[in-house]
């Protein structure tokens, strides 16, 4: 939005009406005229009669406020605007150039009741009139008024208002970044302010215009300039003195405002006195109500501080004495022990009961021992009794071939074939003989 000192709208010149519903042109003396009837060859074009009733209207009708309602408003890709104003009876077409709607510090929209100062002008090539408007306010509410909730209506839609956006100030900033302007009332408070609660921490003065012409570029190149800072600041203020709607408007442009909820760093709003509410107030992240409450928003205070530092120090004090009375109490437990009393007895005790172990050890082994003996010698007598060398202790023999098949009956031998006889004593080779002949003494065959 541009600044409002550009142009005033609650000026008292004297083209502006003293009532909004009795807006009306002067009037003036016409003179009788006495009534001519022209004749066809006194005919002239249609272009000569627009002309002539364009030059006798916009000379005979000075700049005049008009009071009406908006309606069929065209906002164009050229800027300018297009509209009706009418009233219960009439309506006129209204045009406003772009270098006025420019200026217009708030929207015009279909069913705005409006005020607007403007010429009548004769739109030659439709042969139509209407009003060329060079200034317009709103009937019952200040056009900055209305230009603040409209705007205050658009930025709550898009949630910059919301709480949940908000970020926490750090609890001790190392620097503080104010921008604001180096003559005004507000830094002097503010630093004032800051000198009484806490003097340790690094306040950066940024200077700015915070007022007029191109003072929402200069507040929006401050904020620049803090976050370009390194180390960057841990808190940003934006800040001036009070006065009128007029000079905090700076504090409600669009530009601004989005700037303070683009900013990364966590932003302070202090504008005005505390019953002056800006919309840089109420998208920041904390509001302070002056630049005082500023300083006590975002500065700890020194004296509290050192309170609380004390107080956190007695306790750190009787914890740590309470944990060394608890660990010395514990010491004193073990120190209180037998093992601590005499150290070399639960040695002793200890080596005593390792040889009773190694000497239970040894006997169980021994014991298990014998029994795997005696055991043994009774396998081993079964086995004797049972082995085959043991038959043959008594006299008894085992005949076998050279192949070690057991020779049970004359059959199984042949003549000539080697048997293998074992013995107790040793083994005994013999080779069978052919059967000899069984001849009869009394000669019977």
């Amino acid at each position: 939005m541009s600044d409002p000192t550009q142009f005033s709208l609650f000026d008292s010149s004297d083209d502006k009406p003293t009532k909004a519903t009795k807006a009306t042109p002067p009037k003036r003396k016409v003179a009788k005229k006495t009534r001519q009837t022209s004749t066809s060859e006194d005919a002239i074009s249609i272009s000569e009669l627009t002309r002539q009733i364009k030059s006798t209207v916009e000379s005979g009708f000075p700049s005049v406020w008009v009071a009406g309602e908006i309606t069929d408003i065209a906002r164009p890709r050229s800027g300018h605007l297009y509209f009706t104003l009418k009233d219960d009876r009439a309506q006129i077409r209204g045009v406003m150039w772009r270098s006025v709607a420019e200026r217009l510090p708030f929207e015009l929209d279909d069913g705005q009741s409006v005020l607007c100062l403007g010429d009548v002008e004769v739109y030659a090539a439709r042969g139509s009139y209407q009003l060329v408007v060079r200034k317009c306010q709103p009937q019952g509410m200040g056009a900055l008024q209305l230009a603040f909730a409209q705007l205050q209506a658009k930025l709550q839609a898009e949630g910059l208002f919301e709480p949940e956006r908000k970020r926490l100030l750090p609890r001790v900033p190392r620097r503080v970044a104010i921008v604001t302007s180096p003559t005004g009332a507000a830094i002097q408070d503010f630093l004032q302010a800051a000198a009484q609660r806490h003097a340790g921490i690094e306040i950066v003065l940024i200077p700015a215009s915070v007022q007029g012409p191109g003072s929402v570029e200069s507040l929006i190149d401050g904020m620049r300039a803090a976050h370009r800072m390194r180390p960057q600041p841990d808190v940003l203020i934006v800040s001036r003195g009070g006065g009128s709607l007029e000079d905090l408007w700076s504090f409600n442009d669009e530009k601004l405002v989005r700037a303070i909820a683009a900013s990364r760093i966590p932003t302070v709003s202090a504008v005005g006195h505390e019953i002056d509410v800006t919309l840089a107030d109420l998208v920041a992240d904390v509001r302070a109500l002056t630049p005082t409450d500023a300083a006590s928003r975002v500065l700890p205070d020194r004296e509290s501080m050192i309170a609380a530092l004390d107080a956190l120090g007695e306790m750190m004090t009787r914890n740590l004495f309470r944990r060394v009375q608890s660990e010395r109490q514990r010491l004193e437990n073990w120190e209180s022990r037998p093992v601590f009393q005499n150290p070399f007895e639960l040695v002793h005790d200890r080596s005593r009961d390792l040889d009773d172990w190694d000497e239970r050890g040894r006997s169980a082994i021994w014991r298990r021992l014998e029994q795997a003996r005696s055991k043994l010698a009774t396998v081993a007598a079964a086995q004797s009794a049972l082995s085959p060398l043991a038959v043959l202790s008594r006299g008894y023999s085992v005949t076998q071939t050279e192949s070690g098949q057991v020779v049970r009956s004359p059959s199984d031998v042949q003549p000539g074939q080697t048997l293998r006889t074992r013995l107790t004593g040793g083994d005994v080779f013999s080779v069978v003989a052919p059967p000899e002949s069984n001849d009869d003494p009394t000669g019977a065959s």
